[in-house]
């Protein structure tokens, strides 16, 4: 009952990782984007099993390579027949794994950093087309992200209504830069979209009041004087 996108990008000199996703459940990005900032992002998707994010990136931390981690988790899962599963690391292509019990009409589509990837879809064109968008698009990681978001609900989407999208990214620093999240709605794909038009001008501020909180601007709240 999800898509989701797994997205690389590097700007000045530094690797950013991020993760969009949308259901038809609520809450949806709270169990199935997972990210270490240098290593790299994954999604755990379709009868959600959270652990195997990290232990995606445990693996992908240890060796750096995505493909390898994806193997050595699904060959040590029990009941991975079920799961749903993306990965993609600090350079090439993203990789995907759809076990045999998988709901409804599912697919999935890499290519140089990025992987897409759905079940209980309109049709199994859905992750090609939020690929081909993520790499036709513009802008910061995370507009990218929203705009291949978008684009995947526009191919069809779920067979059903969606309910819940998030956008988590992490980029040179220790935490998550961007983490926002739609957990019920009829809309949630362009609820994210305006909750990331009032983040975007400020990401960058709230970083610099962790790093430098001498240097922080002020944004003229009450109170703040």
């Amino acid at each position: 009952m999800t898509f989701s996108i797994v997205g690389r990008e590097v700007s000045d000199g530094t690797v950013r990782f991020g993760v969009a996703a949308s259901s038809s459940s609520p809450a949806v990005a709270a169990r199935v984007a997972h990210l270490v900032p240098g290593v790299g992002a994954a999604s755990s998707q379709n009868i959600t099993d959270p652990r195997l994010g990290g232990r995606l990136l445990d693996r992908l931390a240890e060796h750096g390579d995505a493909e390898r981690a994806l193997s050595e988790v699904v060959t040590a899962t029990s009941g991975v027949e079920y799961r749903q599963l993306t990965v993609l690391g600090p350079a090439g292509p993203g990789f995907a794994y759809s076990g045999a019990k998988t709901l409804g009409k599912h697919a999935s589509a890499t290519a140089d950093g990025v992987v897409a990837a759905g079940n209980m879809l309109s049709g199994e064109h859905i992750p090609q087309s939020i690929v081909d968008a993520f790499l036709s698009s513009t802008g910061e990681l995370e507009q990218r992200l929203v705009t291949a978001l978008k684009a995947g609900l526009a191919a069809g989407g779920e067979e059903g209504p969606v309910r819940s999208a998030g956008l988590v990214v992490v980029s040179g620093v220790d935490w998550r830069v961007t983490d926002l999240r739609v957990d019920w709605a009829d809309d949630p794909i362009d609820r994210l979209a305006e909750l990331l038009d009032v983040w975007l001008p400020q990401r960058d501020d709230y970083v610099t009041r962790a790093l430098d909180p001498g240097a922080a601007p002020s944004y003229g709240v009450p109170g703040d004087e």
